[in-house]
């Protein structure tokens, strides 16, 4: 706002300048004697004296008197010019005044609608951009404390409409992975209490029979077997609330919701060029897409584009910074895309687990990284009713999507 006022401070400023300067040369213009035209006629009729041509006064604009000089010239209020011609002074009464009042008076209206359409400007601005945007300013900064509760209202006129529509629309997202948290963790407090109430009682039951076979309380062998085999059955119904956490834990814990629908391949590629082309040029990786037939694919285009994204990043963070490439293939109705990158170091054996959650190679290094990337891209392709699977060949890990064709 501080900015917008300084701009536009500045801009009325210079405005004024060269209003004020204009007017002052223009002015200065109006009481000079710009072009002199009188000397022209002046010289005109001197020539015509000097080869005694006759002349009238009547023929000239500006010269009004002639006088030779006899005893000196009469005085006058009026302004001349003194030539001496053949031999004699003569005395050449002028009148001339240079009136722009007209140019000024078009050049103040001109400049007068001029300013005005730029003020006006510079006002509608302000209140249809300018003082809105201010208002929604802090509203990224509220999403970044938690506070999610206020939707956006848009303006009447819409000028910010897909931005503002941005927002709401994260807004509903970060409200809705903040409502689908709590409830997780609602449901792990919950299994944990159920498992901890389930567990502890075969875990008893073990317990005194362990204590009772130390103690040597039973003397009949018969007695000792069913009590080994009643050990055995709690311990296989503690195993079955194990396998219950692992199942758990190994479903979905991602909210990635699909909506499919029909979509070309050329909005999902250009998409991926438009949004790769500049940054992998910065990067100095080669990035090539191959050509391809056109045709209509089933699924989500902005969760595709999503998978294609994480893959490419992949390739990106532990690939070699040289080649990337996009190849494209047609298997019965399915569309084949496959993403090669230059330099994979990761082994033959650790390829069936980079779709696992949470797995991250042996070649990672450094690099920061949740293992989910390639684990997402699973969940999203399956859910289109498509799949994935990669491959190494000859040093390059080739990543392929299968889209079904609709």
């Amino acid at each position: 706002m501080k900015s917008y006022i300084k701009l536009a401070a500045a801009v009325i400023a210079i405005l004024a300048v060269i209003f004020a300067g204009a007017n002052i040369i223009l002015h200065y213009e109006n009481k000079g004697d710009a072009g002199r035209p009188y000397r022209v006629e002046a010289e005109r009729i001197a020539a015509k004296i000097e080869s005694g041509e006759e002349y009238s006064l009547d023929d000239y604009s500006y010269i009004k008197n002639i006088e030779i000089q006899e005893d000196g010239f009469q005085g006058g209020d009026s302004d001349y010019l003194v030539k001496e011609i053949r031999g004699r002074l003569y005395r050449l009464d002028y009148s001339y005044q240079v009136d722009n009042s007209a140019a000024i008076t078009a050049f103040n209206l001109c400049f007068g609608v001029t300013a005005l359409f730029v003020l006006l400007l510079l006002l509608f601005l302000f209140i249809k951009i300018i003082r809105p945007f201010e208002k929604i300013s802090a509203y990224p900064t509220e999403l970044a404390k938690g506070n999610l509760t206020a939707p956006l209202k848009d303006s009447r006129d819409k000028y910010f409409g897909k931005f503002l529509w941005g927002l709401d629309l994260l807004r509903e997202k970060l409200e809705s992975q903040k409502a689908a948290e709590l409830a997780l963790q609602k449901q792990n407090k919950t299994i944990v209490l159920s498992l901890s109430h389930d567990i502890k009682t075969p875990l008893g039951v073990i317990e005194l029979y362990a204590k009772a076979l130390e103690k040597d309380l039973y003397k009949d062998e018969q007695k000792k077997l069913e009590v080994v085999r009643s050990i055995n059955s709690k311990c296989e119904e503690i195993r079955g609330y194990v396998d219950g956490i692992v199942k758990a834990s190994s479903e979905d814990f991602l909210n990635l919701d699909v909506n499919n629908d029909e979509f070309y391949l050329s909005a999902l590629i250009d998409k991926i060029r438009a949004f790769y082309t500049d940054k992998l040029d910065l990067l100095k990786i080669n990035f090539d897409v191959d050509d391809f037939s056109d045709c209509i694919l089933s699924g989500d285009l902005e969760r595709s584009m999503e998978a294609l994204q994480n893959i490419i990043e992949n390739a990106v963070k532990y690939g070699d910074d040289k080649e990337i490439t996009i190849a494209f293939s047609r298997e019965d109705d399915c569309q084949l895309i496959h993403i090669r990158s230059s330099g994979c170091t990761l082994s033959e054996n650790e390829l069936p687990h980079i779709f696992d959650s949470f797995w991250r190679g042996s070649n990672t290094g450094s690099q920061s990284g949740s293992g989910l990337g390639l684990y997402i891209c699973r969940t999203l392709m399956r859910k289109m009713n498509g799949d994935i699977f990669a491959e190494i060949q000859s040093g390059c890990m080739i990543v392929t999507t299968v889209f079904s064709i609709a």
